[in-house]
């Protein structure tokens, strides 16, 4: 663990509390910073936010803007979460915020602590544009003390932290929609019939108007690129730089935010074939890893994709891949105990891969129950006692395509083991 992270475990409860009470506190106490920073675009959804707000910053980056971003979680190094005018924020400064924070800070959670650090830093920092990510839900988050964006950015809703927030698509979506603010316009992702009626009720609630993929503006792939349609233009651009047809979608919805923001069509050019987001469908060719495989003469890559529906994106990625160029497929595999890897499984079952299930520091299940699911759908599937391992009995066995994926934990563990590859 990294010593920022260390140090915020130790001194904070680590619990999840879904309430703003604390959160408007600390804030209070610290002069209110989330009141002072740069014009917000606040980002909520279930999957695909993380890749939307590096869209959205490399577009913005491009057209000339310096950008502030808070995401989360980390892979490697707590820093990531915090970036300042385009660079990860320093330990000391940070170090000397969590100092004031931690004054005042009472009760609150890691979390909350984390993101008023980030308020602090981005308040005290001269920026354009502050793109903040969502933790978890919406309503209660504890980002959602903002009470201005200057937009509120919705990426598809589906089922994930049942725990927290339910079983209910509706209810789920609900929760999201309440980034949207009075006066602020939404721009919302490709959604689910159901889920798309909840947040259109939710807008109408707080007199937020809408823009919505699919009906005022959509993106799809043509001739080897990327084309983008609204009611006044058609822009033909190209692929997206991140991997996955569902990058797509993710990078439609940044060119319609930066349309809304006014940024020329080169900047979302420069800014969709330049933008980097580690841990999503990304080719490793460096580090341990990457160069065990590169020895094989294999391809390996890695995504965070934890849920059904970032494991039926993931699927439909390698299904082209195998279509274009197919090879012995191998699918290294590590979750949560709380998710739903049932759900996850059964989406990659038709991709013809030997699945070897692995362990990561933190909740993971266990190696034996996890292969144990994979093959109540289908998959032949191994245990191991680590990525490593998996990794090379794999390449053993003759695997040329290799995807490490099931829990951004695991990827942070894979980068995190070679420092040519920590995200910077």
């Amino acid at each position: 663990m990294d010593p920022i992270s260390a140090r915020l475990r130790a001194r904070h409860p680590q619990r999840i509390d879904l309430s703003l009470d604390r959160m408007r506190l600390l804030c209070a106490a610290l002069g209110d910073p989330q009141e002072r920073l740069p014009p917000v675009i606040h980002v909520a959804g279930t999957n695909g936010k993380g890749s939307t707000v590096a869209f959205i910053r490399a577009i913005a980056e491009a057209a000339g803007l310096t950008v502030h971003t808070y995401t989360s979680p980390h892979l490697v190094r707590f820093n990531e979460r915090i970036r300042l005018a385009g660079q990860l924020i320093e330990d000391a400064p940070l170090n000397a915020i969590l100092d004031r924070i931690e004054r005042v800070a009472g009760e609150a959670t890691v979390f909350e602590s984390t993101t008023a650090a980030a308020f602090v830093a981005m308040s005290e920092t001269p920026a354009d544009l502050a793109i903040v990510e969502v933790g978890l839900g919406g309503v209660l988050d504890a980002t959602n003390v903002i009470a201005r964006p200057l937009l509120s950015v919705i990426t598809p809703v589906d089922l994930d932290h049942a725990e927290f927030l339910g079983t209910s698509l509706r209810g789920i979506a609900v929760e999201k929609a309440g980034i949207l603010k009075t006066g602020a316009r939404g721009l919302i992702g490709r959604q689910s019939e159901e889920a798309m009626d909840a947040i259109a009720v939710a807008a109408d609630a707080v007199h937020s108007p809408l823009t919505v993929m699919g009906t005022d503006f959509d993106a799809f792939a043509e001739r080897g690129g990327m084309a983008f349609q609204d009611q006044e233009r058609f822009l033909d651009l190209p692929l997206p730089a991140l991997a996955g047809a569902h990058q797509i979608d993710n990078a439609g919805l940044a060119v319609a935010v930066a349309l809304e923001l006014d940024l020329p069509e080169a900047a979302i050019v420069e800014g969709l074939s330049s933008v980097r987001w580690p841990a999503r469908m990304q080719r490793l060719t460096a580090g341990l890893y990457g160069e065990m495989a590169r020895a094989a003469e294999a391809e390996l890559w890695l995504d965070g994709g934890h849920n059904p529906h970032a494991a039926r994106a993931l699927a439909e990625a390698l299904a082209q891949r195998q279509a274009r160029a197919p090879r012995p497929l191998a699918l290294i595999v590590g979750m949560l105990g709380n998710k739903d890897a049932g759900g996850f499984f059964e989406a990659l079952k038709d991709s013809g891969a030997h699945v070897f299930t692995v362990p990561f520091d933190g909740a993971a299940a266990e190696p034996e129950a996890l292969a144990a699911v994979a093959r109540g759908h289908g998959l032949g599937a191994t245990p191991m006692t680590s990525a490593q391992e998996a990794l090379s009995r794999a390449l053993a066995l003759g695997a040329g395509r290799v995807v490490i994926c099931g829990s951004l934990y695991l990827a942070g563990e894979v980068l995190g083991a070679s420092r040519e590859t920590w995200p910077d």
